[in-house]
C-alpha cells in the first residue's frame, strides 16, 4: 500500500514584510483619454497667436498665387499647349477650392437651422402660440421630406396634423413622428462609438493611440449624429461642433463620472476586479456616450419633450455587452 506524497517545504531566510508592499490604488479610472480630448478641443490660442497664423496663411496663399502665377506665365511662353494645360490645371484647382469652401458654408448653414428650429420650438411651447407652432412643424416636414426613414412619421403627421389646436400638443406629435427614428439612429452611432473607444483603451497599450482613437471616434460620431437630424457638417463645421459639445459638459461638470454611475455601467463591484486598463476603457466608453448625448442635444431640431432621453448608463451597457462582466 503506498504512502501519499508529503508536502514539500521550503524554508525562507527572511520573511516578507507585508508593509514594503506597494499600495493598491483605491482610485477609480477617470478617463484620461476623454479628458484629453476635451482639453484639446477648448484650448485657445491668444490673439497674437491667432493674428500670426493669419499673416501666415495669408503669406503661403499670396506665395503660392505668385508661383502659380509665374508658373503657368513661364509655361505659356515657351510652350503654349503645355502653358494651356497648367492653367487649366491651377482653374480647376482653384474651383475645387471654392467648392470645398461652399461645402463648409452651407454645413453652417445647415447647422445654424437646425439651431433656429429648435430655439423656435421653445419659444412657440414657452408662449403656447400655436400659429408659431404650425411654422416649425412645417419647416421640420420640409427639412425631412426628402428621406426616406421619415416618410412613416410624415404621413402620419400630416393625417393628425389639424386636428390638434394645442401649441405643445402639436409640438410633441410631430416630435413622436419625425424623430422618433432618427433618435434611434443616433443611438446606435453612439454605442457603437462608445464600444469602439472602450475596446481600443482596454486593448492598445501604444502611448497616446487612445486619445488618437478617442478624437477619430467623437468627430466621427458628432458629424454622424449631425447628419442624421440633418445638419450634414463639413470638417470645421464638425470641429465647431466638437467644441461646442465640449464645452457644454465642462460648463455642466458632466466630464466627471460618479461612483454610483460606474457602478451601473460596470456592474456593481465588477471594475473594482479589473485591470486598471480596462477600467478606463470602460469610463472613456461611458464619457464618449455622454459626448454624443450632448451631441444630439445640440444637433437635434427640437428639446426632449416628448420623448425621453437616452441615460448613459444604458447606452454604454448595450455597447459594451459582452466586455464586462454582470456577475
Amino acid at each position: 500500500m503506498s504512502r501519499p506524497p508529503k508536502p514539500f517545504l521550503q524554508e525562507i531566510d527572511e520573511a516578507a514584510d507585508p508593509s514594503m508592499a506597494p499600495a493598491v490604488p483605491d482610485a477609480l479610472p477617470e478617463g484620461q483619454a476623454m479628458q484629453a480630448v476635451a482639453a484639446l478641443s477648448q484650448r485657445k490660442g491668444s490673439a497674437l497667436t491667432r493674428f500670426a497664423l493669419w499673416a501666415f496663411g495669408a503669406l503661403f496663399t499670396f506665395a503660392i498665387s505668385v508661383a502659380a502665377y509665374d508658373f503657368v506665365a513661364g509655361l505659356l511662353a515657351r510652350n503654349l499647349i503645355l502653358g494651356w494645360l497648367a492653367f487649366a490645371l491651377v482653374a480647376l484647382a482653384v474651383v475645387a477650392g471654392l467648392v470645398l469652401a461652399l461645402r463648409e458654408w452651407a454645413a453652417f448653414i445647415r447647422l445654424r437651422r437646425l439651431d433656429g428650429l429648435r430655439t423656435r420650438a421653445e419659444a412657440a411651447r414657452s408662449e403656447v402660440d400655436l400659429p408659431a407652432a404650425r411654422s416649425v412643424v412645417a419647416d421640420l416636414t420640409r427639412l425631412y421630406a426628402a428621406r426616406g426613414d421619415t416618410a412613416w412619421g410624415r404621413a402620419r403627421l400630416a393625417e393628425r396634423e389639424a386636428e390638434v389646436m394645442d401649441a405643445d400638443a402639436l409640438l410633441a406629435l410631430a416630435e413622436r413622428e419625425l424623430l422618433t427614428t432618427l433618435d434611434a439612429e443616433a443611438r446606435l452611432v453612439i454605442e457603437s462609438s462608445a464600444r469602439q473607444v472602450a475596446m481600443v483603451t482596454a486593448l492598445v497599450p501604444l502611448a497616446l493611440a487612445d486619445v488618437a482613437t478617442a478624437l477619430v471616434a467623437n468627430l466621427r460620431m458628432i458629424r454622424r449624429i449631425a447628419e442624421i437630424y440633418g445638419g450634414r457638417s463639413g470638417s470645421f463645421g464638425s470641429l465647431g461642433l466638437l467644441r461646442r459639445v465640449f464645452g457644454s459638459l465642462i460648463a455642466a461638470g458632466a466630464l466627471a463620472l460618479t461612483d454610483d454611475m460606474i457602478g451601473s455601467v460596470a456592474g456593481g463591484g465588477v471594475l473594482s476586479k479589473l485591470s486598471r486598463r480596462f477600467g478606463e476603457g470602460v469610463v472613456n466608453g461611458a464619457l464618449t456616450a455622454r459626448v454624443g448625448l450632448a451631441a444630439m442635444e445640440l444637433c437635434r431640431p427640437m428639446p426632449f419633450v416628448a420623448l425621453e432621453r437616452p441615460a448613459v448608463s444604458s447606452l454604454v451597457s448595450r455597447a459594451l455587452t459582452g466586455l464586462v462582466s454582470r456577475g
